[in-house]
């Protein structure tokens, strides 16, 4: 019996040489639209859908194989006399091969023109449909939806006339993860068009990137996906110009930095960050000079780090860089003499290039965290807050100086981890203290990190004070200005213990808690 495919592909890369090669072993073809133009002129023989439907394409492509002819050619059981006499009787042939892949809403609706219309009219009904009956039957059918499999398609038929059930098989799980992903993008797309921001259902869809060595350690297997509408301002689609592959710890902190550097815009800005933490923050009028805040932050934490700069690396930045060990260095641009100075001698050095003019529409994703049996949702800290708002709770209110030192702090503190405590000055951080069990001691750590220039220091704390021995520690150490969000029941006892000591101190009302 004459083997039959049916071949409709928005794709069409490769399809002549694969619809070829059928052709050769003796199979006939199905074919729709514009595949069938393309195999037309190609010189291949193909047999109209409507020949086979016995109805014309019509509604513009919408009604074309959506017919019994199809669907019973695809999902008729071989194994069943019954389904093969229903064929026999109802005219309908047995199709045993589809390839299809489908219309590109993906890229359709990445398009800045699109319009709803547009978007609603590349919503493919037909392709699915026939994707998931051959692969539902792939006892049967071989079914194909991505041109990487054409090469082992045709091998399998030439060397045993038949594609192995093993084959069939991975080729319909692929299939139902095809048309899941692209369900699941039509859904995303309609949940956003109609303003829904807690949907019944959370249908995500990513894309593989790559395959890592491993994950945080060597006994954790781990891969590293990149969302199917993919987000500029992301590691996901940094370039990278030097350097070997990024590893599982690699690609999360250097999100953690370019997660940072977003809240310094204003100046050039450097970030070091080492374990999710920042551990050197420098602010100038010129990135030179940001750098060289940042590194004397803490020269010790940013040996083997993630270094990030919101500027062009200039040939006097690389050549300081250069000089330390460092992982991963992103940036917005480098200069061709900065970028020699920087890969010279150095093959490993991770060296990422990033649209940091996408930095907006990245604070829109929302952030998920994985937990077993479950996934935690939540919008990004991204909160606008207005220093104006601010309230000075003690007697004595802050300098002009202690101001933008308090204004820097508070942009800081809040990538520190909880308990995170931060002193800085008004251009850099001098001491951090995070992820401590109890927020004493993250002040002990932030300040003896900070010791011998405290001059001018201010202290800010992503929570609240529960107690006023968080402000004596404080006191202690000479640091007149502290930044906190305020809402403890013991806010009165902070208040007259900062008082008693003269030190001012600033409540947001705004939390910033980072687990």
């Amino acid at each position: 019996m004459t083997k039959r495919a049916l071949i409709s592909v928005s794709d069409k890369i490769g399809i002549v040489d694969f619809a070829q090669k059928l052709k050769s072993f003796g199979w006939e073809i199905i074919s729709t639209g514009g595949t069938k133009v393309v195999l037309d002129n190609a010189g291949v023989e193909t047999i109209a859908i409507d020949d086979v439907t016995g109805f014309p394409e019509m509604m513009d492509g919408r009604v074309k194989t959506l017919h019994p002819n199809i669907h019973g050619g695809l999902l008729a059981r071989r194994d069943l006399g019954s389904h093969l006499q229903a064929a026999t009787d109802n005219n309908i042939e047995l199709i045993d091969l589809v390839v299809v892949n489908l219309y590109p809403f993906k890229e359709t609706i990445l398009r800045p023109d699109v319009t709803y219309d547009l978007a609603t009219e590349t919503i493919d009904i037909g392709g699915p449909s026939m994707l998931r009956s051959a692969a539902k039957n792939h006892a049967s059918v071989t079914v194909i939806v991505d041109p990487v499999d054409y090469a082992l398609v045709l091998e399998e038929l030439a060397s045993a006339g038949e594609t192995s059930f093993e084959t069939r098989q991975r080729l319909a799980a692929k299939v139902f993860r095809h048309t899941a992903a692209y369900d699941a993008l039509i859904a995303e797309y309609f949940t956003t068009q109609v303003g829904e921001t807690r949907p019944e259902k959370l249908t995500l869809t990513y894309d593989l990137r790559q395959a890592l060595r491993y994950g945080e350690n060597p006994q954790q297997d781990a891969d590293f996906y990149q969302k199917a509408l993919p987000t500029n301002y992301s590691i996901a689609l940094a370039e990278q110009l030097n350097g070997k592959e990024l590893s599982f710890n690699n690609i999360r902190d250097a999100d953690a930095a370019i997660r940072i550097i977003r809240d310094f815009r204003d100046y050039p800005t450097v970030v070091a960050l080492k374990h999710m933490n920042p551990c050197g923050i420098g602010q100038a009028d010129d990135i030179e000079t940001a750098w060289d805040y940042c590194y004397e932050a803490d020269p010790v934490s940013i040996f083997g780090g993630v270094v990030v700069l919101n500027r062009e690396v200039d040939v006097a930045t690389a050549e300081k860089m250069h000089a330390v060990f460092l992982e991963i260095i992103i940036a917005p641009s480098y200069s061709d003499q900065a970028l020699a100075i920087l890969t010279n001698k150095k093959k490993n050095l991770r060296i990422l290039r990033l649209p940091f003019d996408a930095q907006d529409a990245s604070e829109m994703e929302a952030e998920y965290t994985g937990i077993v049996g479950g996934l935690l949702v939540q919008t990004q800290d991204v909160v606008k807050e207005c220093p104006t708002d601010w309230q000075v709770v003690t007697k004595r209110h802050p300098s002009d100086q202690e101001v933008t030192a308090l204004k820097f702090a508070w942009k800081a503190i809040k990538y520190v981890k909880s308990n995170g405590i931060i002193v800085t000055n008004d251009h850099m951080t001098l001491g951090v203290g995070p992820g401590q069990t109890n927020r004493v001691a993250s002040i002990r750590i932030a300040i003896d990190q900070a010791k011998d220039r405290l001059e001018g220091a201010v202290l800010a704390s992503d929570a609240f004070f529960p107690f006023a021995d968080n402000v004596e520690e404080i006191a202690a150490s000479g640091i007149k200005a502290i930044i906190q969000p305020g809402g403890s029941v013991r806010d009165q006892e902070t208040i007259t213990a900062a008082d008693k000591y003269g030190i001012t101190m600033i409540f947001t009302g705004v939390r910033h808690f980072r687990h």
